[in-house]
């Protein structure tokens, strides 16, 4: 036998890989049949994306017991290129969960405003790289899953075809992700060089061995596949392109950025730490954790200066409360290199959490979006007197996002951040958390109260001038029924969580690896 196969993988587990499969196949359909599908029946196309994800997420049920792994070495077993793990499914049910809200989000502006089959096609090729990329256990799988996320959002971020901004917004989209990969394709390459494998077990066993000479360049490649991956979160400095990103995109795909693009980025910075490089502790936790303390302080900070009159000001408010949400994000990991990977489940916690409520805000952005185009902070003044589901519903959304009762699913997830900062000595970032979580109170408090006051006469001072877009006659807006549905699903969501928090809780005191 060629000794050079004996490495070779020896079987495929189908219904392991089913989720991503599934989400990869629908694409491929929504592309072939909008090729046969006549204009009128374009709607069909979203059904069918719909169906797929739906398929996809219903695929997680038989793995739910997470013992799953393939494409594995015949000369180790244990050194699979996918594994199908609590961890893995948790993630793949938050990023299709995600992409299905996204997609009913988005029925709308497929028969308005984007081209349907692109946009359908697009978005569930990035749903099947994320869905990908949690069970992605080498290093080449894991860069190729994120690519297959990323690419496609390019497009999607720039599809509405003759508006500046959002031809801007991809971008400079497409422009920092690019410097991303190409960083963490060098660190990857500088590992590969040290350990000889990818496979991340193995590399984690290679790094603990690597010889003096190269433990310079060990280290090298860890930081820079840190860097890399940092460029993905939005964390600071490499954060510069998100608001832009999310004002000029379309609001489902600027949703689908916030909530499935953010995951994306943490599931692979999660495995290159906590898995691939366990034994570089001491680079990445320190780094991780002034990472953190940087990004939710320059997210809030920002979020705080976001003008109400401003064009788009209210989907920039949400894209910088993004950013110091990264930093929440980021502080469980950080605590991993002191305390054990044990503290990644508040991580996985506080994104459940995160990914329910600021999807729900992006959806209750939608529907004012169809009759104030402009989308100010300011059009949300007196929402209440004329559309008071959804007002109570963002009110909900922003409390959850704030910490503040009655959004306990959103104290909760904070409180358990909070915890693994402390129960792993960091208590100087605990105490910057905490700030920080004040500062945010005002602007999250501020939007809330808006909501609720008596709607500013036309002409008064400090009124939004109105714009061409938002002079358009009701009548030429229908009710979007899609976006209805969205902030339903997420506020009823959210509700229940509120009320029962242990589903997601529990991933909190929960070893997932």
């Amino acid at each position: 036998m060629n000794p050079a196969a004996a490495g070779l993988v020896q079987s495929v587990d189908w219904q392991a890989i089913a989720p991503p499969t599934l989400t990869a196949v629908a694409a491929l359909v929504v592309l072939v049949a909008d090729l046969f599908t006549e204009e009128r029946r374009k709607p069909l196309l979203g059904a069918t994306a719909i169906a797929g994800l739906a398929a996809a997420l219903l695929a997680l049920i038989p793995l739910r017991a997470g013992d799953r792994s393939t494409f594995c070495l015949t000369t180790d077993a244990t050194a699979c290129s996918y594994t199908a793990d609590h961890f893995t499914l948790v993630i793949q049910f938050l990023v299709l969960g995600g992409a299905l809200l996204t997609a009913v989000l988005s029925l709308t502006d497929t028969r308005r405003e984007l081209p349907a089959g692109e946009y359908w096609f697009l978005l569930l090729a990035s749903a099947a790289g994320a869905a990908l990329l949690p069970a992605s256990r080498d290093l080449a799988t894991l860069v190729v899953a994120l690519e297959v996320a990323s690419l496609p959002a390019f497009a999607l971020v720039g599809l509405r075809r003759g508006d500046r901004r959002s031809s801007e917004a991809a971008l400079k989209f497409f422009l920092s992700s690019v410097t991303a990969t190409a960083v963490t394709l060098l660190g990857v390459s500088f590992v590969y060089a040290s350990t000889g494998t990818l496979h991340l077990t193995q590399v984690a066993a290679g790094l603990a061995e690597v010889p003096a000479p190269l433990g310079t360049l060990a280290t090298t490649g860890v930081a820079l596949t840190l860097v890399g991956f940092a460029f993905k979160t939005a964390a600071v400095p490499f954060h510069f392109w998100v608001p832009d990103t999310y004002a000029g995109a379309p609001l489902p795909v600027a949703g689908y950025l916030s909530v499935v693009g953010k995951a994306v980025g943490f599931t692979g910075l999660i495995l290159v730490t906590v898995v691939a490089f366990p034994g570089h502790a001491r680079v990445w936790g320190p780094v991780l954790a002034v990472l953190a303390a940087l990004t939710m302080t320059a997210g809030n900070v920002a979020a705080l200066r976001q003008s109400a009159t401003r064009t788009g000001g209210a989907v920039r408010l949400l894209a910088w409360s993004s950013v110091g949400q990264a930093g929440y994000l980021l502080v469980p990991i950080a605590a991993a290199a002191y305390a054990g990977d044990d503290r990644i489940g508040a991580t996985v916690a506080y994104a459940l959490m995160y990914a329910v409520v600021n999807l729900g805000a992006f959806s209750v952005a939608a529907l004012v979006a169809r009759t104030r185009p402009a989308n100010r902070i300011a059009d949300y003044r007196g929402l209440y007197a004329t559309r008071p589901l959804a007002a109570l519903a963002l009110g909900f959304f922003l409390l959850c996002l704030a910490g503040l009762p009655p959004g306990v699913i959103g104290l909760f997830a904070k409180v358990a951040v909070f915890s693994a900062a402390v129960d792993a000595g960091l208590g100087w970032l605990a105490v910057v958390m905490a700030v920080n979580v004040v500062v945010a109170l005002y602007y999250y408090l501020r939007w809330t109260a808006l909501l609720f006051r008596a709607p500013e006469a036309a002409g008064a001072p400090g009124a939004p001038v109105s714009t061409e877009g938002d002079r358009a006659a009701p009548s030429r807006r229908p009710r979007p029924a899609p976006a209805a549905v969205a902030v339903a699903v997420t506020a009823v969501t959210a509700v229940v969580l509120s009320g029962w928090p242990q589903p997601v809780l529990r991933f909190a005191a929960t070893t997932l690896f």
